[in-house]
């Protein structure tokens, strides 16, 4: 049968039915390959087909349950939690996040944990052996049991991981590995998606977890196809603000856990130390109450912890009012100062809004909204607002407070701080609980009066 005319981009996987010289998806020029050149031979697909043999199914109740709850402990709470509770083997972890925050220093001391008792294998086709070796004794971890294995041979780690017989493979980066058979070049979508399958296998079959370090694109975003996400079980960001030497590791991805989790670290000469209390990071040392300043509470996972919202209104000198939002949705921003004008007296049609998280973490949680607010009208007022105060409640566009999901647990922070006030939605459900005010308010605009 005559081969089928179909090229497909060796870059970016796109299918032609004839030849060009240069790719119309991806741009690439002479990336585009005859089918039979890479190994696909589609004559045969309809005679496979027919003659495939079934395979026997596998029934899952006499399946043993017991190897499978066993988890690799680092040692560190904070990454355990993330990865829900430990490090699974067999499993194929993904690792992204910027240069230079830290993420080799954090396999590092996740292979040094690992290694205190079995075997580890890291694979680096980006630093020497020498290079690893330095920051491996800069971050005082043992080398017994840790091998170095400078290849970007995919074929080659793998038959080494297989005669080595490590509990962890790190690959530092899936970027620069590629296949021997696919012809296109490292780091390519065919070469990641092909070297992502094999070092899925390596882990099913053999056994071994297999971390994946991947870079990330200049929108943030994981380099390489979408595929490889979908391909791993857990994908985990370590991300960090530019203006802090603290590092938030969260998962996206989890078939072994939540991805609710968040873990905290501080960035020192010895590595990533995990910090057990976040709320000091985000809310600053109780002094003189500030106008536009206001503490609320989220819970990110299973912690509950207090952060401190700023706001800063000032007058629009020129143009359009100005609204702008670090660790806080913009749009939902925009809505809460529409309904603060709408619902209540104070106009911001000529004022510019800065809003700003303390400590430089990002919150989505909806129950942030009324102390959004009112930290906007503090700051509009000039009127400062007690540190001693907790403000929680969603905001809706009619200006009714509604409840907050574990608002138990955020009352419960708060008085572990000696908080004495909260400013809570009226028609909330809570236990009793002790040493604190609790001021329930229905609306904006009674919360304004009562604060």
């Amino acid at each position: 049968m005559k081969d089928a005319n179909l090229f497909i981009c060796t870059k970016c996987d796109a299918q032609f039915p004839k030849w060009s010289g240069r790719c119309s998806e991806c741009g690439s020029w002479g990336t585009l390959v005859k089918v039979s050149e890479v190994g696909l031979d589609l004559s045969d697909s309809k005679k496979t087909s027919l003659t495939a043999k079934p395979a026997e199914a596998i029934d899952l109740t006499k399946i043993n349950n017991d190897k499978g709850e066993l988890r690799f402990k680092t040692g560190m709470e904070e990454i355990d939690r993330v990865f829900g509770n430990g490090l699974v083997p067999g499993s194929l972890v993904l690792l992204g996040g910027e240069p230079g925050i830290g993420k080799s220093t954090i396999v590092a001391q996740i292979a040094d944990a690992l290694g205190r008792n079995a075997t580890v294998l890291y694979a680096s086709g980006e630093e020497s052996a020498a290079q690893v070796k330095l920051r491996l004794e800069r971050l005082n971890c043992r080398l017994d049991n840790l091998k170095f294995l400078s290849e970007t041979n995919v074929e080659t780690i793998i038959a080494t991981a297989r005669a080595l017989k490590p509990v962890l493979v790190i690959i530092d980066s899936i970027q620069t590995v590629y296949l021997a058979e696919l012809p296109a070049e490292a780091g390519s979508v065919t070469q990641i998606r092909g070297a992502a399958v094999r070092f899925l296998e390596l882990a099913k079959t053999d056994n071994i977890a297999v971390i994946l370090i991947g870079h990330i694109t200049k929108d943030g975003s994981l380099a390489g196809p979408k595929t490889l996400e979908h391909i791993v079980d857990t994908v985990i960001y370590l991300e960090t603000d530019s203006s802090q030497n603290y590092r938030f590791l969260r998962a996206t991805k989890n078939r072994f856990g939540s991805t609710n989790e968040l873990g905290i670290f501080e960035m020192t000469a010895q590595g990533l130390a995990p910090i057990a209390n976040p709320t000091g990071i985000f809310l600053e040392a109780t002094g003189p109450a500030a106008s536009g300043s206001v503490i609320s509470a989220v819970v990110e996972g299973t912690r509950p912890f207090l952060v401190e919202v700023q706001a800063l209104v000032s007058k629009t000198v020129f143009g359009y009012p100005v609204r702008r939002a670090s660790g806080f949705d913009l749009i939902r921003l925009q809505v809460l100062t529409s309904v603060l004008g709408k619902r209540s007296k104070i106009n911001l049609a000529t004022s510019d809004v800065i809003l700003n998280i303390v400590g430089g973490l990002k919150i989505a949680d909806p129950g942030l909204d009324l102390a959004v607010a009112l930290a906007i009208a503090s700051s509009f007022n000039n009127q400062a607002i007690s540190s001693k105060t907790l403000i929680l409640g969603e905001v809706g566009l009619g200006g009714e407070v509604r409840a907050v999901a574990r608002l138990d647990d955020k009352l419960k922070a708060a008085a572990k701080l000696n908080f004495d006030r909260a400013i809570i939605p009226a028609n909330a459900k809570l236990s009793e609980i002790k040493n604190i005010e609790l001021v329930k308010v229905k609306n904006l605009s009674e919360a304004l009066e009562k604060i």
